[in-house]
């Protein structure tokens, strides 16, 4: 089975933009690639660089980035975000998780991922995909992602973390997905612990 790029890892490939991977990545939250990937393109093409994004009126943010979850929260964190970096870090976008965590609109799955997408950092992405698939193997017993990003910076080596949300999502939309896993079609299906799962019914 083959699994999709996701679309803030697909954008960091073509160009290692850090704006542009840090946009896309607000963007993506509770949103589909697919959709992403499209409403990163029409503000791109209008808001190519941070100071035309902290000129553009929100409204015309989310009308161009719509359908996206939660668009007109979002149209008033990129504006906010974009004037913060303009004024604060002299339109750089900074590489640590302190500075970034402090941009509207950005917690520490964001961070985590412009750092490793964006900077090529070692840093770890948990979002619930990870959270839910490392509780599942028994790798981690933890409550909440930001737990399971502690837990994973303690047992998972190093040179892991870049790739661990990469790798974990595209097996959390494809295989191991959180309603009906295909667990008789997995190639970890005897590995794996199957901590609170039900497969699917074949």
């Amino acid at each position: 089975m083959k699994y999709r790029v996701p679309v803030v890892d697909l954008i960091g490939v073509q160009s290692r933009d850090s704006y542009r991977v840090l946009i896309a990545t607000i963007l993506s939250s509770r949103t589909k690639d697919e959709v992403t990937a499209e409403a990163s393109t029409r503000l791109f093409n209008r808001a190519p660089d941070i100071d035309s994004l902290a000129k553009m009126p929100t409204a015309e943010i989310g009308d161009l980035i719509f359908p996206v979850g939660f668009y007109n929260t979002k149209a008033v964190h990129l504006q906010q975000t974009a004037r913060m970096l303009k004024d604060i870090y002299r339109g750089e976008i900074p590489d640590s998780i302190e500075e970034l965590v402090n941009l509207p609109g950005v917690g520490r799955k964001t961070a985590n991922l412009v750092l490793a997408v964006a900077f090529d950092k070692p840093a770890i992405c948990v979002d619930t995909h990870v959270h839910r698939i490392m509780n599942i193997w028994g790798y981690v017993k933890t409550k909440s992602p930001l737990e399971t990003e502690m837990a994973l910076r303690k047992k998972l080596p190093k040179k892991y973390w870049k790739k661990v949300n990469r790798v974990l999502v595209a097996f959390g939309q494809g295989k191991c997905k959180p309603v009906a896993p295909h667990c008789d079609d997995c190639i970890l299906e005897s590995d794996c612990a199957k901590i609170n799962v039900i497969p699917r019914k074949i």
